[in-house]
């Protein structure tokens, strides 16, 4: 039996439903799991609010190794705030039309068309990619497969690759007193200068070496923090710094090396690197190899490039395990700017639909 899912009006319904962090995840999920009973499957949720249903083998185990194993997975939170649905034609506007409730419905399409006879498909959406990612990295611990389609909008080509990333401070420890009496070489704030300078330069330095898919690492410092009142000089100062990773770089061996660069950089200065929420994962990079033939048979489906993906991605997560490839309609950004997180956020109906057409055959091809 085939079960039948309208692909247009989950994803309108999907769209018009908030589900940022802080408003409407909750009734999110529950729109899922309703269109996933309505269409005869029966889906559990799990301790971290993934969403999970599977199809073929035995349903009952997730640990079943009959036959490949392929795993579709992407998020239903959206960033704040909520922008509301519109449609103009064949184009979907509003909070989540292409990041990533496009994708989403691209692969719930997918599951519910193919029918496995020679392995299983498992559906696994995430709720907190846009904040913590912990849905991902319990799924990293908890699922094993032979491949993951991560739905991202990719604007139809097969991404095998994507930057990794953290965040973290940078804190300068000097003299507080008054400005008329704290000498230069112990002010927090002409130091700070000093260890921005540092940062700059961190990559030609002590960075690691391009990578051939995604290219040279990046590291951005993006906020300034000191002092309170111009005629006082700040104890301490800090910098708040992104950093975009290549392999073979983690969040953990990056936090050390910049600990111990900037220490030999500006020897004379008290400082100490920390990561934003140490105790929460962070995206690691990746790279799946362009031959494996699932990143074939994609490519073959949809007709898109091989390239790598723009933005960080719980991707990162499962390719540890299993080839890994990022996939789906709509574009993080066009010649006009933004579009993914944008207040122009659209999708065309079109790409939703060759999306699903093209994972539905990708996936035939190795479970049926």
């Amino acid at each position: 039996m085939t079960f039948q899912f309208d692909l247009e009006r989950f994803h309108a319904d999907a769209v018009r439903t908030p589900s940022h962090h802080d408003e409407g995840v909750d009734e999110m999920r529950e729109l899922l799991l309703e269109t996933l009973r309505d269409a005869g499957h029966e889906p559990r949720v799990d301790e971290l609010g993934n969403v999970l249903a599977v199809r073929g083998g035995d349903e009952s185990d997730p640990n079943d190794t009959g036959g490949p194993h392929l795993v579709l997975n992407t998020h239903i939170d959206t960033v704040a705030p909520h922008v509301p649905y519109e449609r103009d034609g064949g184009v979907v506007r509003g909070r989540g039309a292409c990041d990533a409730k496009g994708p989403l419905a691209a692969l719930l399409s997918a599951f519910c068309r193919v029918e496995p006879t020679d392995g299983r498909l498992t559906l696994a959406i995430t709720s907190d990619e846009e904040t913590l990612q912990t849905g991902a990295a319990h799924l990293r611990d908890t699922l094993s497969a032979d491949g993951y389609i991560v739905g991202e909008p990719t604007d139809l080509d097969v991404c095998i690759a994507a930057r990794g990333q953290c965040e973290g401070t940078v804190t300068v420890q000097g003299e507080s007193g008054h400005a008329a009496s704290v000498p230069a070489e112990t002010n927090a704030v002409y130091a700070t200068a000093r260890v921005l300078a540092a940062l700059e330069r961190y990559d030609e330095d002590a960075g690691p070496d391009a990578d051939p898919v995604l290219g040279a690492p990046k590291l951005t410092a993006t906020i300034l923090e000191g002092g309170e009142a111009s005629n006082r000089v700040p104890g301490r100062c800090r910098v708040t710094f992104d950093r975009r990773s290549v392999p073979p770089e983690t969040s953990d061996s990056f936090r050390t090396t910049l600990q111990e660069y900037l220490e030999r950089a500006v020897s004379d200065v008290d400082l100490e690197v920390d990561l934003v929420r140490p105790d929460t994962p962070f995206p690691d990079a990746f790279v799946t190899n362009a031959d494996d033939d699932l990143v074939e048979v994609l490519q073959a489906a949809s007709g898109g490039d091989v390239r790598a993906f723009g933005a960080a991605t719980e991707a990162s997560y499962f390719a540890t395990d299993a080839p890994t490839v990022v996939f789906g309609p709509g574009v993080l950004a066009d010649d006009e700017g933004a579009v993914a997180h944008a207040e122009r956020e659209y999708v065309r109906l079109e790409d939703v639909e060759r999306a699903a057409d093209a994972v539905t055959e990708a996936v035939r091809s190795i479970v049926s």
